[in-house]
């Protein structure tokens, strides 16, 4: 097994608020997520960049960046690109890999940067994790504020109907030998996966949850923060979105 397994994580129980700022902090959680489609993901960046026709060496804010795999790969298309992320472990591992146009740091999404940018991008579901409304409407708010006058902000979401339609409640994943024992359920408008497994003799239970928000809510959200919707999208091809049959609920705004 891998030497990172070594870390020492107290067990994390579900009730715990701040549920992202400790499970995304530990080794597993990239663990489990290790093999997710990268090369979808970077088609997906192509296809953003293109439609928003982004100019050269265009400033690009990664929102919740984790360890900065998308920064680097916007960066790698010709952008000056900063990787934000409230996770201090995952800012630690992207910060090696940065250079004159590509840095990182640890930054709460609520709060704007003074600094203004072309293109926001909050990507693969990194929205809806706190408790309260008004932190999400914060975060939007947030978002406005650090955009430059002609600049784009992009939320790539879950489509919450179609995840709630093909939820799957139970299964086990198996990676680098820890098994990952997954429950999925709908409770109080949010969608919790609850996680547990044992490595080196120790067990572990983690929660993700996750706000159920539909495209109405965004929008209710986005009509008060001031925003202006201005496309929405339903897959990485950037196809036309559907409410039941897309995956993705990609909304272009500013």
């Amino acid at each position: 097994m891998s030497e990172k397994h070594n870390a020492s994580i107290p067990n994390q129980e579900g009730d715990d608020q701040n549920w992202y700022s400790s499970w995304f902090d530990t080794p597993y959680y990239h663990i489990l997520y290790k093999d997710r489609n990268y090369r979808e993901a970077q088609i997906f960046m192509d296809n953003l960049t293109h439609y928003l026709n982004l100019p050269e060496k265009a400033k690009v804010l990664d929102l919740a960046c984790g360890k900065g795999r998308h920064s680097i790969y916007l960066n790698q298309l010709g952008f000056n690109v900063l990787g934000a992320d409230l996770s201090e472990n995952s800012i630690n591992e992207a910060s090696k890999n940065s250079n004159e146009t590509l840095h990182f740091k640890v930054h709460d999404m609520r709060e704007p940067f003074e600094e203004k940018f072309d293109a926001i991008f909050n990507l693969f579901t990194s929205f809806g994790y706190f408790e309260s409304d008004d932190d999400n409407l914060t975060t939007l708010k947030a978002i406005k504020e650090s955009l430059s006058e002609y600049g784009f902000a992009v939320i790539d979401f879950m489509n919450v109907t179609n995840v709630i339609e093909n939820l799957v409640p139970e299964e086990v994943k198996t990676v680098d030998e820890i098994d990952f024992h997954i429950k999925r359920y709908v409770e109080d408008g949010h969608i919790f996966k609850e996680i547990d497994f044992e490595d080196q003799g120790r067990k572990f239970h983690f929660t993700e949850k996750v706000k159920a928000l539909t495209l109405k809510d965004f929008q209710e959200l986005m009509d008060e923060a001031g925003i202006y919707l201005l496309d929405i999208f339903g897959d990485y091809k950037l196809k036309k979105f559907h409410k039941t049959e897309s995956e993705r609920l990609i909304m272009i705004f500013k």
